[in-house]
């Protein structure tokens, strides 16, 4: 069995520019692809050279799926991501709904439903393909090269090089900077479109563009790696990630959904979904965080920051720079979300990889009680006062399966994605652990017990996902301890002070909760399944 290679170099320079894995071989194991069920007929469709491989070698162990009736029906009906050019709705991994009415800045139910799609989908990823330019040309096979999408959101490049030496003498810490570079400091042997890098530089912020750092491109007269410049060589591919808040959940998760969706804008090689892969931080501090186990989802390689190459001339064969977690109309921070629609495919699919690589899995059920989790703050904000009447209340009722966890640092983070995918209902007051909705499955509400006077980042972050979300409802019943006070600023804030609730109304809104999971059929499908009447689901989740 011969190994997957890149494309075939001779063939023109805008096929080598495309694919950013020239250098890359995968052999025999198949193992760069493991990807969920539901997300190989797309991926196969994209490199059929690679399905037919699969079914020819008896060594592939996907040989088996792709044979399956179940795998030909799921090409049938959901055969693309939705960025292929050829991709038409009909056949998209999934189809977002806007069941509210198309009322603001559109004038039909059309225009409703693709903005919604280019603002938060993969008609995002399809418009930064779209957008890409080529920034600095290469003039034969090997040469250097670098592409970008507008205003710099996303960027590769092959055979480049930075200069970190004068970092060797920079005693602050490094980190939303944007003097890291100076001019000349990174740059390649290619044909440099000066006017066309200049005219993309309108986002200059640390975490909104790579402007801060691509202005400083310059043509270098010979290619660097081949003229002996490059103190290290880094040969296998690499990200390199200004990220924003490594111990807050909502924030860093911002960091590794815009990792996700740049690998399907640099889908261009078979291997582009491997972990063979080096990540570059773009800070001096030594990465650390409660949701590091995530990263494992891209790279099964240490994580190195801007003091590993520091005082050193890096050459990178190939390099991409992620999209950004702050960018202008960005995902998912500054996403502009229409009104009336929800369920991004980009959003389910980022969450089914991540949950397939970290080996997280819908549990079997000895019953068919309601999976209920109270998710328990133990700061000193944001409280919950008679949390334990609450819990009482509720633990009586016996089609409730009842739990009360703290996602804290001693509990290790896929435990705590084990406890959440296997969650009906998840209860939390406003907060960053809020943002594990993005892995309950698809039936399961989220109730925000109470926004903060907040009430849209975790209501649009749940309608991005598509799963269900319901907030408190009577703000009489609702009973915080004393005016909440900012403590950097003398002005009243509802995310600083805590809060006792009505039990009879914290009642009625589980309730509320708990029935629309059992009335949302994947949930019915699922009990079904499990008490043997049907198949497991087969519509987008699994084949």
């Amino acid at each position: 069995m011969g190994c997957v290679r890149g494309a075939v170099l001779a063939i023109g320079v805008k096929l080598v520019l495309l694919t950013c894995y020239t250098q890359y071989v995968a052999c025999d194991r198949y193992e760069y692809i493991n990807l969920p069920k539901a997300h190989l007929p797309l991926y196969f469709r994209r490199f059929p050279a690679l399905e037919k491989q699969c079914v020819e070698d008896e060594n592939c162990p996907y040989r088996t799926i792709i044979a399956s009736q179940s795998y030909q029906n799921r090409k049938d009906a959901a055969a693309c991501w939705g960025y292929e050019e050829d991709c038409t709705e009909r056949i998209r991994y999934v189809n977002h709904t806007c069941p509210g009415s198309h009322v603001g800045y559109v004038k039909s139910k059309k225009a409703q439903l693709d903005t919604f799609y280019s603002q938060a989908d993969f008609g995002f990823v399809r418009d930064q393909i779209r957008e890409t330019r080529i920034m600095c040309e290469p003039q034969f096979p090997h040469d250097s090269s670098l592409e970008c999408s507008k205003y710099l959101r996303f960027c590769r490049g092959r055979n480049l090089m930075i200069n970190f030496t004068d970092l060797a003498h920079r005693t602050e810490p490094l980190r939303y900077k944007m003097d890291v570079l100076g001019q000349g400091q990174i740059g390649g042997h290619c044909r440099l479109h000066e006017k066309r890098l200049r005219d993309e530089l309108q986002h200059i912020s640390p975490l909104q563009s790579w402007g801060p750092e691509l202005r400083f491109f310059e043509r270098l007269e010979r290619p660097p790696i081949e003229d002996g410049r490059c103190d290290v060589v880094v040969e296998k591919p690499t990200f390199i990630m200004k990220i924003d808040a490594a111990i807050n959940m909502y924030h860093h998760f911002c960091d590794f959904l815009n990792l996700y969706a740049s690998l399907h804008v640099n889908l261009s090689h078979p291997a582009s979904f491997g972990t063979d892969t080096h990540v570059l931080i773009w800070e001096s501090f030594t990465y650390l965080s409660p949701f590091a186990e995530t990263f494992k989802v891209f790279t099964s390689n240490p994580i190195a920051d801007l003091k590993t190459y520091a005082g050193k001339v890096v050459c990178f064969r190939n390099v991409m720079l992620p999209l950004l977690p702050r960018m202008i109309f960005g995902l998912y921070y500054n996403t502009p979300i229409i009104y009336g629609c929800e369920n991004s495919g980009l959003f389910h699919a980022f969450s089914e990889h991540v949950l397939h690589r970290l080996k997280v899995q819908l549990t079997a059920r000895p019953d068919d009680r309601i999976r209920i989790t109270f998710l328990s703050r133990q700061t000193r904000y944001r409280r919950v006062l008679n949390e334990d009447e609450l819990m009482a209340r509720i633990a009586k009722n016996p089609n409730y399966d009842v739990q009360r966890v703290s996602y804290g640092h001693d509990l290790p983070f896929v435990e705590q994605l084990r406890i959440t995918r296997n969650t009906d209902v998840f209860i939390g007051m406003h907060g960053a652990g809020l943002t594990h909705l993005l892995f309950l499955p698809k039936w399961a509400t989220l109730f925000e017990l109470y926004h903060c006077e907040d009430p849209n980042c975790y209501r649009d972050l749940a309608r991005l996902r598509g799963v269900h979300y319901l907030s408190w409802e009577r703000d009489h019943l609702v009973y915080p301890d004393g005016e909440g006070k900012h403590p950097e600023r003398d002005e009243r804030h509802a995310k600083f002070t805590n809060y006792a609730f009505d039990v009879n109304e914290f009642e009625r809104l589980v309730a509320k909760a708990a029935n629309h999971v059992r009335e949302h059929q994947e949930f019915r499908s699922f009990l079904a399944a499990k008490k043997g009447k049907t198949d497991r689901p087969t519509k987008k989740d699994e084949l």
